[in-house]
């Protein structure tokens, strides 16, 4: 009775029965595998149809074992729900693939404990590095930690250490961005609509929004914390319009806070960039589709995910590099939810504060 493994052995296609196939030499056709720039296309279609044509199926674990890596990496985020992690996610993809490797994507829920128990996890599957958004809170000795592991690291988005690879966006030049626009349209009450945990992209933003109004000699002062959900933001939305702090011009802390205070003001009655200028923050794919279209202050998701994963491939190649920083400058897009600041005058003001009050 023939024995199934050794049927098995002397049936499996080689990469030189590929070569052979396609009439090029076993280095060219592991070129093709590796997706190296080298081959040329035609070569490249040819070899791939040979593979196809025999059935060719590549051992990616005893290449691992070759290269002595696992031609994994490690992608940990805070947030799942937020589109703006998508595209970030969508741009580390690109490069990761190019370079032959693949992307093992978890999410911390911005949870110290749960994000250093997805770390030791990865290490424990031995991914070849990480590129990590650091849950809020997060310590130095996370950083220590992986020194130690001897596990290449990348900051994006936020960091917690200058002694590590970060790639980022300039968000003091963002707010600057839509702090500057709002007043160029006569704004002078402009508020700034903020959520989520603190950490160095919450600070960042906080810093640049105070550091712009009081360049422009204004008050700085107005910032409201508005909740995590986008139904509770809404219902926020009154705090904005009227009392002692009343704006009429807010900048948001993401493209989030735009949708759940567009939200909460139209149903007020209130005609955003028109009667109320409305400003988001990252210019997710949403922001195109909102009515009005929101004015948002671009910072390129994608980019800053091609970005991390060049610097943690670069790391891979030379451990001994000193830690590197690309920070993304953003743009603001203009659309319609800004627009010149209305006149009114004192009676205007006090019915539209009486019926926000019947409202509430």
């Amino acid at each position: 009775m023939p024995n199934f493994s050794e049927s098995r052995k002397k049936n499996r296609v080689t990469l030189l029965d590929v070569a052979r196939h396609a009439s090029v030499s076993r280095a060219t056709a592991s070129l093709v595998i590796r997706k190296s720039p080298l081959v040329s296309s035609e070569t490249r279609t040819k070899v791939e149809a040979a593979m196809q044509e025999l059935g060719y199926v590549y051992n990616m674990g005893a290449a691992r074992l070759r290269a002595d890596r696992s031609l994994t990496i490690g992608v940990v985020i805070p947030n799942l729900i937020n589109p703006f992690f998508t595209e970030l996610l969508a741009g580390i993809d690109r490069i990761i693939d190019a370079a032959g490797m693949v992307v093992i994507l978890v999410n911390s829920g911005d949870l110290v404990a749960r994000q250093e128990t997805l770390l030791t996890r990865m290490r424990e599957h031995g991914v070849d590095g990480v590129i990590l958004c650091p849950a809020a809170e997060t310590g130095m000795s996370l950083v220590e930690r992986m020194v130690e592991w001897d596990l290449p690291l990348v900051q994006v988005l936020r960091r917690v250490s200058d002694d590590c690879d970060y790639a980022g966006v300039d968000y003091a030049f963002g707010m600057r961005q839509a702090v500057d626009h709002l007043a160029g349209l006569g704004h002078r009450d402009i508020a700034f609509a903020l959520h989520g945990p603190v950490h160095s992209a919450y600070q960042e933003r906080v810093d640049g929004f105070r550091e712009a109004m009081s360049a422009r000699g204004l008050d700085p002062g107005n910032i409201i914390r508005v909740p995590t959900q986008i139904a509770a933001v809404a219902e926020a939305a009154p705090l904005f319009v009227s009392g002692p702090r009343r704006s009429s011009a807010v900048v948001c802390f993401n493209d989030v806070v735009a949708l759940g205070l567009s939200a909460g003001l139209y149903d007020l009655g209130i005609t955003i960039g028109r009667d109320f200028s409305l400003v988001g923050f990252d210019d997710v794919a949403d922001a195109e589709a909102m009515r009005p279209r929101l004015t948002s202050v671009a910072t390129f998701p994608e980019a800053i995910g091609e970005g991390a994963a060049r610097l943690l491939l670069d790391r891979l190649e030379k451990p001994d590099l000193a830690p590197r920083k690309l920070v993304n400058a953003p743009r603001l897009h203009i659309r319609q939810s800004s627009a010149y600041r209305q006149v009114q005058t004192g009676d205007e003001q006090k019915m539209r504060v009486d019926v926000l009050r019947q409202g509430n």
